[in-house]
């Protein structure tokens, strides 16, 4: 793969069913990115084994082996940068990652979180949004910083609740089209359409007033945001 192509590391802990949907839209053709490698703190992750389907470097540090947090991503992101990457996207990478680390790639690290953010930072988002009486529910892809869940929001895809709903539907609803936005998000950075740094972020050379977000035909715009399922 030529080097032109923008280098992606992927940070991921579990099963690494998002990192098959970015490896499937680079093999498409709609994702123009080298993937440089894959990290996790679980050495055990299947998502080790899709990486090295497809032919990916892969990096497992167990925290177990550390004598704190800050150690543990001291020596990760050291290997994450050995690999320099132009972006780093956290791909369910569940371990809260240290101030030192995400000043290391500011403006360079993003992630994907199932909710509206700024609504329902960290885990069980659905079970929340429904809690709470939202009518609307999604997800969010957004630069990392030491904050959890609220660095700046780069774009959101939008989902009706139902009244029938629980958190199992509203999640399957919400996994549908929360991949196709971190690939229609990734892949206007690596055309140049979206640039996160430096700050602010700009779309099609704008500032961004107000996350963008994604249409039933997976296409990024600004405006007053409407559901899509």
């Amino acid at each position: 793969m030529p080097d032109a192509l923008p280098r992606v590391a992927v940070l991921a802990s579990g099963a690494g069913s998002t990192l098959c949907a970015l490896i499937d839209a680079q093999r498409a053709g709609l994702l123009p990115v080298q993937f440089v490698g894959l990290f996790s703190d679980k050495p055990a992750a299947p998502a080790l084994e899709h990486a090295l389907r497809a032919h990916m470097p892969v990096c497992a540090l167990s925290p177990k082996g550390f004598a704190h947090r800050a150690a543990h991503d001291a020596a990760l992101f050291e290997r994450v940068a050995e690999s320099r990457p132009d972006l780093v996207v956290c791909a369910g990478y569940m371990r809260i990652i240290e101030a030192a680390s995400t000043r290391r790639f500011a403006g360079r690290m993003i992630n994907l979180h199932p909710s509206l953010l700024p609504r329902h930072r960290g885990l069980h988002t659905h079970r929340a949004a429904l809690q709470a009486g939202d009518a609307r529910h999604g997800a969010s892809v957004h630069l990392v910083t030491a904050e959890l869940d609220g660095g700046p929001i780069i774009a959101q895809v939008h989902v009706a609740i139902r009244a029938e709903d629980d958190p199992s539907t509203l999640e399957t609803r919400v996994r549908c089209v929360e991949r196709p936005l971190l690939v229609a998000v990734l892949a206007a950075w690596a055309k140049g359409v979206l640039r996160c740094a430096p700050a602010p972020i700009q779309f099609n050379d704008n500032t961004l007033a107000a996350p963008l977000w994604m249409d039933h035909d997976g296409q990024l715009r600004t405006g007053e945001p409407q559901c899509v399922a």
